[in-house]
């Protein structure tokens, strides 16, 4: 289970206000779950992946992955447990090294050899396997230099390097936002069938209503830094694309009330 124990994260904005990122959030996700998260720009997406991969810390607040504290722990150690793939297409492989070569990055992590000597017969063969569990033909692409591919092609290749060691969670940070939408369907298929032979606790931020309804066990929405929405079983599969927007909506109205009335107020006193 990964546990946010009351996080928050504050950034500095213009003059003297901070701008907060999250604010005292408690969240729980069960091991194996996949959880979608939504919201609008600023909500604090991103900052919360951020936050559980190290690459930011925290300011308050705790996290806990399996029982384990994990929140002073930075990134490169964290890796182990948490694998985590970008909206860019091209980030986290080298272009000019071959498909089996970035694999066998993958699969090497943390360990002190070479890449020539890690690419043994072994490891070539088991490459070769899993490049041909996923049925799409990348196995016949494995020769081939990254920078060849296309851009759903790679971010399955990047998909596979971030869990070839089975990581206890996959943090998938838009991952399909930089691609046209047959690719997107494509490496959302991939994801689904990667994450259930893994078994693996998946946390998927995606501005598409339509994946954040038709993916994933639990959807939570995200607004200011807090949590605006958080369901799942019947209720998340009852959920359609235009109650997400009008929830927005309403946020978003009720926000821009508050600031009328505190004008309004502020008037009052002049």
């Amino acid at each position: 289970m990964l546990v946010l124990d009351g996080i928050s994260k504050h950034f500095e904005g213009q003059g003297t206000e901070a701008i907060v990122a999250l604010d005292s959030l408690f969240m729980e996700f069960k091991t194996g779950s996949f959880v979608v998260i939504v919201g609008s720009n600023g909500s604090g997406k991103s900052t919360l992946l951020n936050l559980i991969a190290g690459s930011e810390q925290v300011e308050t607040g705790r996290i806990l992955l399996e029982g384990r504290d994990i929140t002073g722990q930075p990134e490169h150690l964290r890796a182990a447990q948490i694998g985590r793939v970008f909206q860019n297409p091209f980030r986290g492989t080298v272009p000019d090294m071959t498909v089996e070569e970035n694999l066998a990055l993958a699969a090497c992590r943390g360990k002190s050899f070479g890449l020539g000597f890690a690419l043994t017969r072994e490891l070539r063969e088991e490459i070769h396997a899993r490049l041909v569990a996923l049925g799409i033909g990348l196995e016949d692409r494995m020769k081939q230099p990254m920078a060849s591919l296309s851009g759903g092609q790679r971010q399955i290749i990047t998909m596979l390097m971030a869990t070839w060691h089975q990581p206890q969670v996959l943090l998938l940070d838009e991952h399909t936002a930089a691609l046209d939408p047959q690719s997107a369907d494509l490496v959302l298929q991939i994801t689904g069938q990667i994450v259930r032979a893994g078994k693996l606790t998946v946390l998927m931020v995606t501005h598409s209503m339509q994946q954040a309804v038709h993916f994933g066990d639990r959807l939570i929405m995200l607004h200011r830094g807090r949590l605006a929405l958080d369901i799942s079983g019947s209720e998340k599969n009852r959920a359609q694309p235009d109650e997400l927007v009008h929830r927005f909506e309403e946020l978003r109205r009720a926000e821009l009330l508050d600031e009328t009335v505190g004008t309004l107020l502020m008037e009052q006193y002049v």
